[in-house]
């Protein structure tokens, strides 16, 4: 994993930032996401059904973000965003999945994501368009075990993502819809991550709420994620 360096890199992109612009913009939001997964995972030529066989429920996720922006034209804007899924489930393997036989087990599916997006706002009025690169740090594990045996399924990587946001401003109303996508494809592998929302402003508090939906299909090895997750969210930040 690589989100020391992402965190300190991130320091840096914000200390240069700052110390050169007149005015700039802060925000930052926290968030729950109530989200459901679908999909396969692969591992010592096995497969298994994450929602159908190992029947996967949510089990809680964390989303925050943080950004800064600035009037300096030839240095981008700066988002740091963090989300942690985490899924667990007991089920009745019908088939053996890598060394654990079939019969009851239960299973924990965590994935944590860690991005660094540099953006340039295009548009910046009624409508607002923002376009970037994301550095994503993706880490995902599943664990599947019964009472004697164990599997672990991992991926961990990190991606380069184009990412666009854009976002209309009712006039007058403190409402705004919008959307914001991060999304790569390569060689076989690719990852899109995507949400629209509505939000509403009132002073320095700014609610927003959703649908979002992250597919992934990540080879890493022997090991496969070909997973989708997707729900409604809801969250609440503050802009300066």
């Amino acid at each position: 994993m690589h989100k020391f360096t992402l965190a300190v890199g991130s320091s840096l992109l914000l200390a240069t930032s700052l110390a050169q612009a007149d005015v700039v913009g802060l925000g930052a939001s926290v968030g729950y996401w109530d989200s459901n997964l679908s999909g396969n995972a692969a591992s010592g030529g096995n497969s298994v059904d994450v929602d159908d066989e190992l029947r996967l429920k949510d089990d809680g996720n964390a989303n925050a973000s943080i950004y800064v922006e600035h009037p300096v034209p030839v240095l981008p804007n700066v988002r740091l965003a963090y989300t942690l899924i985490e899924q667990s489930g007991r089920s009745t393997l019908t088939s053996p999945y890598d060394g654990v036989s079939s019969g009851p087990v239960r299973s924990d599916l965590d994935l944590e994501q860690l991005d660094l997006t540099l953006y340039y706002e295009i548009l910046d009025n009624v409508v607002n368009l923002d376009l970037g690169l994301t550095i994503r740090d993706f880490s995902g594990e599943l664990l599947v075990q019964n009472a004697s045996q164990s599997s672990r399924t991992e991926a961990d990587a990190v991606l380069p993502m184009g990412y666009i946001a854009a976002r209309v401003d009712l006039p007058l109303t403190g409402a705004a819809v919008g959307a914001e996508g991060n999304f790569i494809s390569f060689d076989g592998d690719s990852m899109r991550d995507f949400n629209v929302y509505g939000q509403y402003s009132i002073s320095l508090l700014q609610l927003r709420a959703g649908y979002r939906q992250i597919a992934v299909d990540y080879e890493d090895g022997s090991d496969q994620f070909d997973v989708e997750i997707d729900g409604p969210f809801i969250s609440a930040g503050l802009v300066f």
